[in-house]
């Protein structure tokens, strides 16, 4: 019997013994490292690119690498979606978005609105818009939604009067009223700063506004309302909007950081889109 006891006695030892060692060894053994992910994003200029820059360590911190690709107009960030060539881009509101799918057969979506950026009409000539002379040269982006949404703006003040109904898909040829004969000036988005020293009234956003050292609120002679469809948003593609990588990104982008850095560095220029 005694016998018997020490043979289970040993055993059981044997058994300790064997469940330490694999306990030690899973302890020693490395934590599988999660394979980090690249995201890359096309953008443009500031605050676009000053967002980025505060979301990145907050993106590297759940394991995704985040590629600013910084380009130089307003077209090749929604080429580089389109094409696979970033992962997603933010420069761009909704109604452009959409214009450019329609004329490229694209299927690119809104993944969160950023922030509203105060459009504006500027002027180095005159303080107000009663000064506006007959024949003055408006100078306005050529791309089709923000000719649009500049004719609404000025329409909204009572400088043109626009077809009924053609909201912020008017042209030139949806002017039905134009008595002081304003001129307007279709030219690039990016070159729209420039044409402060030739044109009489420059409408932009206050991104292209602000390397001026203008702001709406103190230097704009119209300003539009804040309309939500225009926020700057963080847009993807239909088969890439709903990955984790992309969601993360929309939430870092929506979070109490850029929220503040809004809130005390663009408080007159960029509005928050979100809670």
């Amino acid at each position: 019997m005694k016998k018997i006891l020490l043979l289970i006695f040993l055993t059981l030892l044997v058994l300790a013994g064997c469940g330490t060692n694999e306990k030690s060894e899973s302890a020693d053994k490395p934590a599988e490292k999660k394979e980090e992910v690249t995201l890359k994003v096309a953008t443009l200029i500031p605050p676009m690119t000053d967002i980025l820059e505060i979301v990145k360590p907050l993106m590297k911190e759940e394991g995704i690498n985040l590629e600013i690709v910084v380009l130089g107009d307003n077209v090749q960030p929604n080429n580089a979606l389109a094409n696979n060539e970033v992962d997603v881009n933010f420069f761009q509101h909704i109604p452009y978005m959409e214009e450019y799918n329609k004329a490229n057969g694209s299927e690119l979506v809104l993944v969160q609105p950023i922030y509203h950026a105060v459009y504006g009409a500027y002027s180095k000539r005159f303080k107000n818009i009663e000064e506006l002379p007959e024949g003055a040269t408006i100078a306005i982006a050529n791309d089709p939604t923000n000719i649009g949404r500049s004719l609404v703006m000025l329409a909204d003040f009572g400088l043109i009067t626009l077809k009924e109904g053609v909201g912020i898909h008017a042209t030139q040829a949806d002017i039905v009223k134009n008595e002081k004969n304003y001129k307007f000036e279709e030219v690039d988005l990016l070159m729209l700063a420039r044409m402060l020293d030739d044109a009489d009234l420059v409408a932009m956003t206050p991104a292209y506004a602000a390397p001026l050292g203008l702001t709406p609120n103190k230097d704009a002679i119209l300003t539009e309302s804040i309309e939500s469809e225009f926020a700057i948003s963080l847009v993807a593609r239909s088969d890439n909007a709903e990955s984790e990588a992309v969601q993360m990104l929309a939430k870092k982008m929506t979070g109490p950081e850029v929220k503040k850095f809004l809130e005390e560095d663009y408080a007159e220029t960029a509005l928050p889109a979100f809670q």
